[in-house]
């Protein structure tokens, strides 16, 4: 892992810009996306920049189960607004959050995997250290699937609601296998909120119930920390 500190979020877009940028430099093709708070300011620096992703295809991480691509809490509204209006790709996939068959969606998720491999994945953390929404628990080998959100995941989604009842509790995700497929990663972190997940994906055991763990086993991540995520960190 290549750990770099930074002092706030705005220093961190600047370095995951240049990530991304090198990347189209070296003929990546696709991008695996996040979305939440955390890479809000990357997506700001990335649409005012003029890097063209006019031939590459993202691959989002999740979606809500329940929710269109139309209504402003998902996530394909979340990308097309932060993204995807000012920085279209050749294609962008989102799961399907709607689709009545929820197992078809599942597979025909990983089939779009497995024909365009993710050469970069955009990650954030949840504080109980999920990556996408793999929860603690879930097995490394899982593909896409559905999930149900645990509370502390709930509740701190909680705040892009209007009111609690209205909140998801299930979602569909890219698995963690899915996610450690793809060639380089990089995860981002801001905040003292989520220093003890990141003390324990870089520092901790590898197991199941701290999700992030698991990129002790890639060979290839960055992971851009400001000093209050870092704080728990030798």
């Amino acid at each position: 892992m290549k750990i770099i500190k930074v002092k706030n979020q705005i220093e961190g877009a600047q370095i995951g810009f240049d990530i991304f940028k090198q990347a189209l430099e070296n003929d990546a093709k696709v991008f695996g996306l996040a979305t939440g708070s955390t890479p809000i300011k990357l997506y700001e620096v990335l649409r005012n920049s003029d890097l063209d992703f006019s031939n590459s295809i993202s691959i989002n991480l999740d979606e809500y189960l329940g929710l269109s691509g139309d209504n402003p809490q998902s996530y394909r509204y979340f990308m097309t607004q932060q993204l995807f209006n000012q920085k279209p790709f050749q294609h962008s996939y989102v799961p399907d959050g709607v689709k009545t068959d929820t197992a078809l969606a599942t597979k025909e998720y990983d089939q779009i995997i497995d024909k365009h491999p993710i050469d970069l994945q955009l990650l954030g953390i949840g504080h109980n250290g999920h990556i996408g929404f793999n929860e603690p628990g879930t097995s490394f080998e899982s593909k896409t699937h559905v999930v149900d959100l645990q509370p502390s995941t709930i509740e701190a989604n909680a705040r892009f609601f209007e009111k609690p009842e209205d909140v998801p509790t299930q979602a569909i995700s890219m698995g963690i296998a899915s996610v450690m497929s793809a060639k380089h990663i990089l995860l981002m972190a801001y905040g003292e909120s989520k220093a003890e997940a990141i003390s324990k994906m870089i520092n901790g055991p590898v197991t199941e119930e701290m999700p992030a763990s698991i990129l002790q086993k890639h060979n290839s991540v960055t992971i851009i920390v400001d000093e209050a995520a870092a704080n728990k960190l030798n």
